[in-house]
This record gives structure tokens, sequence and C-alpha cells, in this order.
């Protein structure tokens, strides 16, 4: 058997190999971390008004950008619709394909929750989060009556109660992974979309007709977008007494 003699210069240049090596592979890592990091370094904040050009909560902002990619904070596979106070709590609730909700009664009468489809699409046959179900009402001392809905499809959800017609909320089913709720200020803010072109949508309860998507483009600069709807929401009712004594109003 043959053994390979290996000199001194060749141990070196052995050794020169493997660190050129190393340092190669590390260099590819960081640059793959930087392009990551950069491709999500994109800030957009949507100011939702209405006819008056008033601040407006509620209204649900959905950025679809061209990229491929998913925000570092997801859309929840799970949520919880409570009735209480004669009503929907939260008013509007977001999700993506597939969660799971649940419908709580923590009213002490009885409630009815009807689902169906939001808007325009509610003249639509096509109607495939469609629901309707009873909860009783909560009993002193006792957890609220609960039933899970999946929402299997992207579209809104028009929340009812055919027990107490004023009762409604919705919850809104996105078909991108980029969506936020406005806050009290009409206020939607994303921190981590990427780079490049991007459609921002804008979905109110009050607004019929679907506002026309704007089209902007996202960089490593801040940017700002308004978007007005064409109606004057409604402030919604402030909750009514929980007594055991029913509102004589619905």
């Amino acid at each position: 058997m043959m053994c390979r003699k290996i000199t001194f210069k060749g141990l070196l240049m052995l050794k020169f190999k493997s660190i050129f090596t190393i340092k190669n592979i590390a260099t590819q890592a960081i640059f793959t971390l930087a392009t990551a990091t950069f491709s999500h370094a994109a800030t957009l904040s949507v100011n939702v008004v209405d006819k008056d050009g008033k601040p407006t909560p509620d209204a649900v902002v959905m950025v679809v950008t061209s990229s491929v990619s998913s925000p570092k904070t997801p859309l929840p596979t799970t949520a919880s619709a409570s009735q209480a106070s004669m009503q929907f709590i939260p008013a509007v609730t977001i999700v993506q394909p597939g969660a799971k909700v649940s419908f709580v009664n923590n009213d002490p009468w009885e409630h009815h929750v009807r689902g169906s489809a939001a808007g325009a699409a509610q003249f639509s046959s096509n109607d495939e989060n469609g629901f309707t179900f009873r909860l009783a009402g909560k009993s002193a001392g006792s957890a609220g009556k609960a039933s899970v809905v999946t929402m299997e499809k992207a579209g809104v959800v028009l929340l009812g109660c055919h027990l107490h017609g004023s009762m409604m909320g919705h919850v809104v089913v996105s078909d991108t992974p980029w969506a936020v709720k406005t806050d009290a200020n009409g206020v939607a803010t994303f921190t981590d979309l990427p780079d490049g072109a991007a459609t921002v949508k804008v979905w109110h309860a009050a607004q019929f007709v679907d506002l026309k998507p704007m089209q902007t483009t996202l960089s490593a600069t801040p940017a700002q977008v308004k978007m007005q709807l064409s109606v004057t929401p409604r402030r919604r009712a402030a909750p009514v007494s929980t007594s055991t004594e029913k509102p004589t109003f619905y």
C-alpha cells in the first residue's frame, strides 16, 4: 500500500484553502441574512378617513405585495368573538383562511349567531363561510356557552343575531398575510413589508361598495398613503347593561 507524501507547502496550501472556504460560506450566509432583512424593511402607514375627512377606526387595510413573503407576526389561526352587552366584541376580527373562530355568549339571555357574506357579496348565491346556530344565555357563576366555526375561505363574514337585530359584527378572512385594523386615529401601520410594487385595499363595514385599490411602491423609505371612504360610518352604540333584565329596545 502506497502512502502519499504531504509536504509542508501542501499543508500550508490546504490550510489556506480551508480558511478561504469557511470565509466564503460565512460571506454567503451574511449576504443571505442581509438580503432577507432588506427585503422586509419597508414601512407603510395607511390613514383611513371617512367622507367628512375624519379618522376612521376599525377599517381593515390589506396589502398585496409583488413578492412572496410573510410578516413576522402572521394572522391568527384562532380567534374569539364574544356576545356581550348586546354587541359582538370585537366589532371586527381578522384571521387567515382556515382559522377557527370561537363564538361565546356572555350575556344572561339567549343569542343567535348568523354568519353570511358582507357587502355586495351577500347577493351572491355562493356563501362559503355561511353558518347559523343558537347560544344559550350565560348562567351566573358559569362560563358562557360557546361554539367554534372554521373560516374556510377568504372573504368578509357579516355577523348578526336573529333575536336582536341591532347586533352586528364582522370577521375578515384575509387573502393576504398583510392585514391590519386601523386604530382610534384611523391609522394602520405595517413595519416589515417586502420592497417592491404593492396594492393597498381598504375594507370598512359601512362601505357597501369596495374602494378602488391603490398602487404604491415600497422601499426602505417609509411611505404614507391616505384613503377616503365614500360614506360616514355611524358611531357604534354604547354597550347596554348585562344585568338579568333584558333591554327593551331590541
